[in-house]
C-alpha cells in the first residue's frame, strides 16, 4: 500500500486506544514479563514508545519540512525509557503516551502535509538519506511492531503450559 495520511491515520490514532484496553490494569506479571536478557517487557516498551512520541516522529518531519540548510536527525536513544519511566506505573505510562500521541495527531494534521511535502528528504544518522513519507510510514509499521512484539512477549509466558500445542501456536516459535 502506498503511503497515505489518512489511511496513516486510522492506525496511529487507535494505537493508545489497543495499549490502553489491552494492557491497563493487568498484574505485573503481564506487565514486566519479557523474554530474558536484554529484551522488553510491556512496560518498557509503552515507555519506548513515548520516548518516540517526545523525541521523533514530528521532530524529524519538522527537520524534513524545514528549509534548513542542516537537516540532519539527531541519533534517537532506544533505551531511554528504562530511566525515563522509572517510579511511574504502567496506568501512568499509558495515558501519558495517549496524551501525547493526540497531540502529535494534532500536530501532524496542522502541517497540512501535501505530495510534494512526502518527498522532501533529510539525514538519518545511520540510514542517510530518507524522505518523509518513508519516516511517516515508518511511525505506523512502529506501532504495528511494538503491539505484535508485546503479543509474542505475553505469550510466551505460556510457552511450557501449552503443552503440545506450542506446534500449531506461530507466535511461540518465533
Amino acid at each position: 500500500m502506498k503511503y497515505n495520511i489518512s489511511k496513516a491515520l486510522e492506525i496511529l490514532e487507535r494505537t493508545p486506544r489497543i495499549l490502553k484496553t489491552y494492557l491497563e490494569d493487568l498484574s505485573n506479571d503481564w506487565v514486566f514479563c519479557n523474554e530474558g536478557d536484554n529484551t522488553w517487557s510491556a512496560f518498557d516498551i509503552v515507555g519506548h514508545l513515548i520516548h518516540g512520541e517526545k523525541t521523533d516522529w514530528i521532530e524529524r518531519l519538522k527537520i524534513v519540512l524545514s528549509d534548513s540548510e542542516n537537516k540532519t536527525f539527531k541519533p534517537f536513544d532506544r533505551f531511554a525509557q528504562f530511566e525515563n519511566s522509572k517510579g511511574k506505573t504502567l496506568n501512568e505510562l499509558l495515558e501519558e503516551f495517549s496524551v501525547l500521541r493526540m497531540q502529535n495527531i494534532e500536530a501532524l494534521k496542522s502541517l497540512n502535509i501535501t505530495e510534494a511535502d512526502l518527498t522532501k528528504k533529510a539525514m538519518h544518522p545511520e540510514l542517510g538519506e530518507v524522505s518523509a513519507s518513508e519516516l511517516l510510514a515508518t511511525w505506523v509499521t512502529h506501532d504495528l511492531g511494538h503491539i505484535a512484539q508485546i503479543s509474542r512477549v505475553m505469550a510466551k509466558q505460556y510457552k511450557d503450559e501449552v503443552g503440545p500445542w506450542t506446534a500449531y501456536i506461530s507466535i511461540l516459535n518465533n
